[in-house]
């Protein structure tokens, strides 16, 4: 299991080599303090219309977030992927298994900074909620954090490297506990 230290300067390390591609042979390219705000501007925007959950076609919105070709490294769940397809399958059964039984869910950002590296680099870490009914119609609500690194190819915005942590489930009430036991049959 990876250390939050050692995933730190992973991820640091990864936004670095992004920046360093980025700024070519010539060296670093300086990011003026207006271009900053509208890369930011730019990425907050699509990151937040591509995770509107009240349009249709989820996987595919999500999915146009990546490059189409070259390696995509994601980790979550205690996994990495490496590939394109290896994440759209992660993504297809996550929605299959969670998002398909999710009613009205609404993607909430609870908190987004976006740090522009050079004109073609920049990397976000922002946490979200997303409030919805269960199948039961009960409320429940999904919460956690990603730290994405994006790179500007083509003209594009792409996601090259990321890592999603779920935020852990809130501690049982007595009263959860009680029924628990009473469903047991203990």
């Amino acid at each position: 299991m990876t250390s939050r230290p050692t995933l730190l300067l992973t991820l640091v390390g990864a936004a670095t080599l992004a920046a360093q591609a980025a700024c070519g042979p010539e060296g670093p390219r300086p990011v003026s303090a207006e271009q900053q705000k509208i890369i930011s501007d730019s990425l907050r925007k699509l990151v937040v219309e591509t995770y509107d959950l009240s349009k249709p076609n989820a996987v595919e919105r999500l999915m146009s977030l990546y490059p189409a070709a070259g390696p995509v490294y994601s980790t979550s769940s205690g996994h990495i992927s490496k590939s394109r397809t290896e994440l759209q399958t992660q993504i297809e059964t996550f929605w299959k298994y969670v998002g398909s039984n999710m009613r009205n869910p609404k993607w909430e950002w609870t908190d987004m900074h976006i740090d522009v590296l050079s004109p073609d680099a920049a990397v976000m870490t922002a946490s979200y909620r997303v409030p919805h009914l269960n199948p039961m119609n009960t409320p429940h609500t999904i919460a956690g954090a990603w730290t994405a690194v994006f790179v500007n190819r083509g003209g594009r915005w792409v996601v090259v490297q990321e890592h999603l942590s779920d935020a852990p489930a809130p501690p049982a009430t007595p009263a959860d506990s009680a029924r628990a036991m009473d469903h047991s049959g203990h």
